[in-house]
């Protein structure tokens, strides 16, 4: 499994508890306890934050002595349209038959917005085919998966179609040129071998002194681990598969460890965002205090 970083880390915990559930602002506090629970420091996070403010993704505003992050239009977007198959029953399933084609021209001075593309591309399960020709499996939708480009992209940018397997043309040679097959088993074999087994947690500490690796932290890592392995999985149809694949077990791995971590993490992000600042200072001081002079400790025991 990859290491896991700051950005992913905040992106699995904004998807899973503000989202949906409207909070409001999260103090920066909130969002540093939760990342040191994950063998994040504090510096680390406060530049992670500070970067998807500038890529827009998030907001920054003030009350007080307190920083406040909220998700921005665009933010929302992102984690919206990666929800659906986050929360999927079958995220390594195909949608629909066939395969979707897509070819795109961004112009050489728009670097960024050409990679944030090609990256949403590769979350949707396209991969590089040949000569800028990109290919999924099924259909997709291509109006929600690049939605959150929708203003940046110029007028044509991307030509996008449905095609079928034409015969005398079999399109598994084409399936093994795009995409190792191996290695994304060994992505599922990684997350399993990760999270198979749920170490015991500490009792939930009393806040402010919540600097342990809780369920909250913990839910944060395992999200931010499925999404890493949503990425990595295509949905190619099972016929490319053997019969040992390992993609069931994954998933049942993951809403078994997910329920089992649920109320406790929820219960936990509820004490963080009653916790008093003055509080959420202190805990913070005496965490990165207690850190020195190491940069971030190792993380829990499933890494």
């Amino acid at each position: 499994m990859r290491s896991r970083q700051p950005r992913q880390l905040l992106f699995a915990f904004l998807g899973e508890h503000v989202l949906d559930d409207g909070p409001g602002p999260i103090r920066a506090s909130v969002l540093i306890t939760v990342l040191e629970g994950a063998g994040i420091a504090a510096p680390a996070t406060r530049a992670s934050l500070d970067r998807l403010v500038t890529s827009g993704f998030i907001e920054r505003s003030r009350s007080g002595r307190e920083i406040l992050f909220a998700l921005t239009e665009h933010g929302t977007a992102v984690l919206s349209e990666a929800g659906g198959r986050v929360r999927s029953s079958c995220p390594f399933d195909p949608v629909g038959s066939g395969w979707t084609l897509v070819a795109f021209s961004v112009p050489e001075e728009q670097r960024t917005l050409r990679h944030h593309l090609r990256s949403t591309l590769t979350w949707a399960g396209f991969a590089p085919l040949r000569d800028g020709l990109w290919l999924a499996p099924g259909e997709v939708d291509l109006v929600s998966a690049l939605e959150p480009l929708r203003d940046a992209l110029p007028p044509n940018a991307v030509l996008a179609f449905h095609a079928r397997e034409l015969p005398g043309y079999p399109v598994a040679e084409s399936v093994k040129a795009a995409w190792d097959i191996e290695a994304i088993r060994a992505e599922h074999l990684s997350f399993i071998k990760t999270w198979a087994d749920l170490p015991d947690l500490p009792d939930p500490p009393t806040p402010p002194a919540m600097d342990a690796c809780t369920a909250l932290s913990m839910s944060t890592m395992l999200v931010a681990d499925w999404l890493a392995l949503l990425r990595a999985d295509p949905r190619l149809p099972r016929e490319f598969m053997d019969a040992q694949w390992p993609a069931s077990r994954s998933f049942d791995t993951y809403r078994r460890v997910h329920d089992s971590l649920a109320a406790a993490a929820d219960a936990e992000f509820r004490a963080l965002m009653a916790q008093e600042p003055s509080a959420a200072r202190t805990a913070n001081r005496q965490g990165e205090a207690a850190r020195r002079p190491s940069a971030a400790r190792p993380g829990p025991a499933v890494r």
